[in-house]
């Protein structure tokens, strides 16, 4: 089983936005000597959710200062650039990185920068399935044209070429089906526990026909994974430091198009993330990985480690995790993880 690390860049309140993106990548660095797996970088524009505005960049950053770990993106908002410039900045990392880079990508929603680039809502609603399409042509490693509702230019060779396949982040019953026709892995989101997570790859498996039903990807599911002393702990510091995150971070979703913001129940949120996910003691993290494994079936499992909101704590909870977790967690029966 593959367990990584997932940061969002979050925004704690009083912490200057360079400070942040430096303590990613010290996180980075750490999580490599704690023996996980991956990485994953989250992008988020003009908000305090997340400020990294790019994760491939940022995911440079972290591939020239670590060695073995994988770093990928998770994701990059393909709704809100060009796929065939995204392309060629994956295949640049895949080289450099001795194929230690995965390209993460999703939809987004109608937020803001939409607008500030340029793509406009259109590219969100309908103009996915296309992007995809031109992203998977030119990270195959050969030539690339459109003729399309939004991309329209001649056939160019990719220089350089990789042959690379994004994961992709799925939370609607389109994305799921888009994924599973192209044979592509998805991501799930932390905000879903082990029962949506299930249903989601059941329905994939379903819309996956032909050539597709026999790639067998490997799905990621994210979750939040913070460890302490005893459960008790970990719950009581989740939920005095989440929601000095998620309460403004949150906030920041901005729709371009005059419908109503996203509103979540802050307190609420939190309960079900520690409710659902390894926040406790290590033994009790231990325990919600290995359910979390044998209900949905997933072999990768990716944590968000920031909940602390500081990076000295950051750094510890990724220690600890890697000491007190994740050997438990290798240690399981092939049939259990």
């Amino acid at each position: 089983m593959r367990i990584g690390v997932f940061l969002v860049a979050a925004g704690f309140p009083g912490t200057a936005p360079g400070d942040v993106l430096r303590g990613t990548t010290e996180a980075i660095e750490a999580a490599e000597r704690a023996g996980f797996d991956d990485a994953w970088i989250a992008e988020h524009h003009f908000m305090s959710y997340g400020v990294c505005p790019s994760a491939v960049t940022l995911a440079a950053v972290a591939l020239g200062r670590t060695s073995r770990i994988t770093v990928g993106t998770a994701v990059s908002v393909l709704s809100a650039q060009h796929p065939v410039a995204l392309a060629e900045q994956a295949a640049i990392l895949h080289h450099v990185s001795d194929g230690r880079f995965r390209l993460g990508v999703g939809r987004g929603g109608p937020w803001l920068e939409l607008e500030v680039f340029g793509t406009g809502t259109a590219r969100f609603e309908r103009g996915f399935p296309e992007s995809l399409d031109l992203l998977c042509t030119a990270l195959n490693g050969g030539q690339v044209a459109a003729d399309g509702e939004f991309f329209r230019f001649r056939e160019v060779s990719m220089v350089p070429q990789a042959r690379m396949t994004p994961v992709v982040a799925c939370t609607s019953d389109g994305t799921v089906r888009l994924a599973a026709e192209r044979g592509l892995s998805m991501l799930l989101g932390m905000h879903v526990g082990d029962d949506e997570k299930t249903e989601t790859i059941a329905a994939y498996e379903a819309y996956a026909t032909g050539p597709a039903a026999h790639i067998g990807a490997v799905h990621i599911g994210a979750a939040l994974g913070y460890v302490a002393d005893t459960t008790e702990q970990a719950v009581r510091e989740m939920r005095e430091s989440l929601p000095r995150w998620l309460g403004p971070g949150l906030a920041g979703y901005v729709p371009v198009d005059g419908r109503p913001p996203p509103r979540r129940n802050i307190a609420e949120y939190v309960d079900l993330l520690c409710r659902i996910h390894p926040v406790g003691s290590a033994e009790h993290c231990v325990e919600k990985i290995t359910t979390t494994a044998e209900r949905t079936g997933l072999r990768h499992l990716i944590l968000m480690v920031e909940g602390a909101g500081d990076r000295a704590r950051t750094l510890e909870n990724i220690a600890r995790l890697g000491a007190e977790v994740l050997p438990a967690v290798r240690a399981l029966r092939p049939g259990a993880a």
